[in-house]
């Protein structure tokens, strides 16, 4: 099965289906309030591009909002890749991409409905600079590097996506939201995974190590991923009898766990690619 026809097969789009029952399904975030146990996303950076962002006092919605801004992120970024000239047509890229693009625009569809089915207001789509205030120039026909630099911060944004995800599960618990963002982090863990096999790496994490040709600044994407003991089992230090594990074991047990990224990193990596908001006078 080709990688292209894989990721349709997974796709989330079935979610948008059944148009009826949206609003009804996810009627219960309304009255799901904070957990005294599980603390709201913190929106309130320093910076004032976190203004992208909005905090309900609702753990449930801010976590799908963060969710919002984060698939508006991807969508548009693939959708500038594709119309960029940057990405050879016709190449096993360019169909990646063009698959991957009509996923994030269903993500993006589907998390709207979702909170207007909530009563909450839909964050409203930011205003995006890919060059991340000309650090980058991913966009440019022109450059040598344009390629390499839009295929880094695909593999940004998709791991990020991943591990975001994952961070605001504990928001979703008890609301209808629960299932459906975990069909959509197994389809941004594909991404990922497929993204970083065009880069010519292995399709998953090692470590906390970002992989060739990453920028610094995509540091904190990775750090947190070096973590061998789970449930307080130290998995390096485990016995594995006859087992063929060989080689680095905590290596090989970092690869084996994908960790959690908090609402707090997520937004501050987000923010690098927001353009703040201007003030009024």
């Amino acid at each position: 099965m080709s990688i292209i026809k894989m990721l349709d097969e997974f796709s989330s789009e079935n979610l948008m289906n059944k148009k009826s029952s949206r609003r009804n399904m996810f009627g219960t975030l309304s009255s799901f309030g904070k957990k005294a146990a599980i603390a709201a996303v913190p929106f309130g950076l320093a910076s004032t591009k976190a203004a992208a962002f909005q905090d309900s006092g609702n753990s449930a919605v801010d976590a799908l909002q963060l969710a919002l801004t984060l698939e508006y992120l991807e969508s548009e970024f693939y959708m500038l890749a594709l119309e960029s000239g940057v990405i050879e047509g016709g190449s096993h890229a360019e169909k990646v991409y063009m698959q991957i693009s009509k996923h994030e625009d269903a993500h993006v569809d589907f998390l709207i409905a979702g909170l207007e089915g909530a009563g909450a207001d839909p964050v409203a789509k930011p205003t995006f600079d890919f060059t991340a205030d000309g650090a980058f120039d991913p966009f440019n026909p022109d450059s040598e590097d344009a390629y390499a630099q839009l295929l880094a911060l695909a593999q940004a944004f998709e791991d990020t996506g991943v591990r975001a995800y994952k961070g605001q599960a504990a928001n979703l618990m008890g609301t209808a939201f629960l299932e459906p963002a975990l069909q959509i982090h197994s389809v941004e863990a594909k991404h990922a995974s497929e993204i970083r096999r065009i880069r010519g790496l292995k399709g998953w994490i090692t470590g906390s190590e970002r992989g060739a040709g990453m920028p610094a600044a995509t540091q904190d994407v990775y750090d947190g991923e070096e973590v061998t003991s789970q449930a307080g089992i130290d998995l390096v230090g485990y016995d594995y009898g006859d087992s063929p594990l060989v080689g680095d074991k905590a290596a090989a047990v970092s690869q084996a766990f994908d960790e959690p990224m908090t609402g707090e990193t997520a937004t501050a990596i987000a923010s690098l690619f927001i353009v703040a908001p201007q003030e009024e006078n």
